[in-house]
């Protein structure tokens, strides 16, 4: 079922929202809400759409759909990042099919205007001897590569503030050295259930004791109580954790990382958190009880029990980083009702499958979280397209979840 609005409406829903409670039904359900969101948080920010491990060698290149707007994502032969939009500048054809691929040249597959791989055109039949090449190249897409994970935008002008974001970030990303990391794996989901549902589902963990067990091998259950907050029955887990931060700690120490937290995830247009903590068990991974599941560490990461650094990043992704592996999640959506989630694992470069680890421990806690989280979105877009769904309070642990909620009501505010 789908609930039409109009942008009046639009604007009307997002004044009234209550602080602290979820959204009304039309922002999960309207077909005229979901192209809003296409055209103002999608059309207008920074989001996130690849890897550079993805495109690790000149040619590489992986196409990026939101909406109606296809983007190439190649690495040119000066080994630099760049973005153009998939069409043809003759007569507007599709340029590339595939999602990923290696290519000399891009040339169009109708008349085979070829262009290099930095965007120029080198190559168009039968024009005039006053026709100018150098005016028909590809257009190009904002693209930015942070502490590598490539982002794009798609305005003219994109938000002004990820160059603070990005310095901020580039810190704590870069002893991982992604941008020379290995993909080792990498799955697509369709998700029955709106986009938002799907990151609003990702901002919280109040849901994780019922529905994750193999993800809560490794984490503690206690990570973000006060001393004082401890139950009694709970505080020699507390006391463990309090061992395995000050150890993580020294780790952290020994190779000059960023020590603090940052949470911005609203009050700006490119929003994010960033936060480190420690694992149970062994520490090191999302092993079981927290073992190691790559011989090989990456970049410059000397301790394999260097926890789980997690980032969020508004409006579609989040990544997990550890000692061993790092694991990074895009969102994009496909209709109203319909979401992708993309998962990508990276590891060592010099890391050899069948020697330094396995794809299937690698991804298998991860594979399992994704396809439960997948059962709790598809069961929520069935409630909100009940007539008898009011908005919910958050409780006192879904603080992200109400932030990511106030960050997407202010974007759509900013730009009625």
């Amino acid at each position: 079922m789908s609930i039409e609005t109009t942008p009046e409406d639009l604007a009307s829903l997002a004044d009234r929202r209550a602080p602290g409670y979820s959204l009304e039904a039309p922002f999960y359900t309207s077909s005229e809400i979901y192209e809003q969101d296409l055209d103002v948080i999608f059309g207008q920010h920074w989001i996130f759409a690849v890897a550079e491990a993805e495109i690790p060698d000149p040619g590489d290149y992986v196409t990026i759909d939101v909406g109606t707007h296809s983007v190439i994502v190649v690495r040119d032969d000066d080994e630099n990042v760049r973005a153009f939009r998939n069409v043809c500048r003759h007569r507007g054809s599709r340029l590339l099919e595939s999602a990923c691929g290696s290519i000399g040249n891009i040339v169009c597959p109708y008349h085979q205007w070829t262009y290099r791989v930095d965007g120029s055109l080198i190559f168009a039949e039968s024009q005039a001897s006053t026709f100018e090449y150098d005016k028909f190249g590809l257009k190009p897409v904002n693209v930015r590569a942070v502490g590598g994970l490539v982002f794009l935008c798609l305005a003219d002008e994109p938000p002004a503030d990820f160059d603070e974001v990005s310095q901020l970030i580039e810190p704590y990303l870069k002893p991982y050295s992604l941008a020379s990391a290995k993909v080792a794996h990498q799955t697509d989901i369709v998700e029955e259930g709106n986009w938002k549902l799907v990151m609003e589902n990702n901002r919280e963990c109040h849901h994780c004791d019922a529905s994750h067990p193999e993800l809560l091998t490794a984490y503690f259950p206690i990570s973000r109580y006060e001393a004082e907050d401890v139950p009694p029955r709970q505080q020699q887990i507390f006391e463990r954790y309090l061992e395995a931060q000050a150890e993580l700690e020294k780790a952290r120490e020994a190779i000059g990382f960023p020590n603090g937290d940052v949470c911005q995830l609203e009050g700006k247009a490119t929003g994010f958190q960033i936060s480190h903590l420690p694992l149970d068990g062994a520490g090191a991974s999302f092993g079981p009880d927290g073992q190691q599941l790559c011989a090989k560490l990456m970049g410059s990461i000397e301790d394999p029990r260097f926890g789980d650094l997690s980032l969020h990043m508004q409006p579609n992704s989040w990544f997990h980083f550890l000692g061993d592996h790092a694991v990074v999640f895009s969102v994009i959506p496909l209709a109203v009702d319909r979401t992708l989630v993309r998962t990508t694992w990276l590891v060592n470069p010099d890391a050899v499958e069948g020697v330094d680890y396995s794809v299937e421990s690698l991804t298998s806690v991860w594979r399992a979280t994704n396809d439960q989280d997948r059962v709790l979105v598809e069961g929520t877009q069935r409630g909100v397209t009940d007539p008898g769904y009011v908005p919910g309070p958050y409780s006192e642990v879904e603080g992200e979840v109400d932030a990511f909620v106030t960050w997407y009501v202010q974007r759509i505010q900013a730009n009625a």
